[in-house]
């Protein structure tokens, strides 16, 4: 299995845990636990890991700290760090909060924070998966251009009774559609076969377009969110310190 496969499939189950981690309300509540000494090291522990996630960014759009950094770690690297730590840190955040959700900052951060992380996931995973299977699409509707040309090619220089279409093209192309071939279909239903083909990939190469522009607005959001994040963390920590940890009263 591929490194990032790999990736793939822990990131997806751990984004599965946390996507449902925050209905835990509903059976569990634990008021005083996100003040408690174990609350707060939770609490810390998953700000300091949201906090990881900026490395990426930093170390790509920086052009000083690209050319410094990556000869030693490389971008990927960076890349898996912002992955991993961008969906345990939240799912800390998670467990931090004890299922406690009564002030309107706590509601709005946990909000944002699992829409930051689902963001983010349909942004990595998502665009990869549609930009590798619209590469596949092309390479495949290259080929079938290709049979398309010799196959009229071959209906050209054949004889007038072989050039008509099938009497029933709707059934050829459901026969096609099941590896079948009317007997009596010849080269003008290869050609009306390959021609639907390139019809077809051609259609799911246009909608795969449609696809990863959506995911480019999804990145966007995924931006402008992160830095929603990042003010509401800020005042979610400047509000722990100003009315104190409870665990130190």
């Amino acid at each position: 299995m591929k490194a990032h496969e790999r990736e793939g499939i822990i990131a997806a189950g751990a984004f599965g845990v946390l996507m449902f981690a925050w209905l835990g309300f509903l059976i569990h509540r634990s008021p005083d636990f996100a003040g408690s000494g174990m609350g707060a090291v939770f609490g810390i522990a998953g700000a300091v890991l949201m906090l990881a996630p900026l490395a990426y960014p930093t170390v790509k759009r920086i052009p000083f700290l690209n050319a410094r950094i990556t000869p030693h770690i490389s971008l990927q690297a960076w890349m898996t760090l912002h992955v991993y730590a961008g969906i345990l840190g939240p799912l800390l955040g998670m467990i931090h909060t004890g299922h406690k959700y009564d002030s309107w900052l706590g509601i709005t951060l946990t909000a944002v924070m699992l829409l930051v992380v689902a963001s983010g996931f349909v942004g990595r995973y998502l665009l990869s998966y549609v930009n590798q299977d619209i590469k596949d699409k092309l390479l495949l509707l290259q080929t079938a251009r290709g049979d398309l040309d010799s196959a009229w090619g071959a209906l050209t220089n054949a004889p007038p009774e072989l050039r008509t279409l099938p009497k029933s093209p709707l059934l050829a192309a459901g026969l096609a559609s099941l590896g079948l071939d009317l007997p009596s279909s010849g080269p003008a239903g290869e050609v009306t076969r390959l021609a639907e083909c390139v019809a077809d990939l051609e259609y799911a190469i246009r909608t795969h377009e449609l696809v990863k522009r959506w995911c480019r607005v999804w990145l966007t959001t995924h931006l402008v969110l992160s830095v929603i994040l990042y003010v509401l963390l800020a005042l979610h920590i400047w509000a722990g310190i100003h009315f104190g940890l409870r665990w130190l009263s």
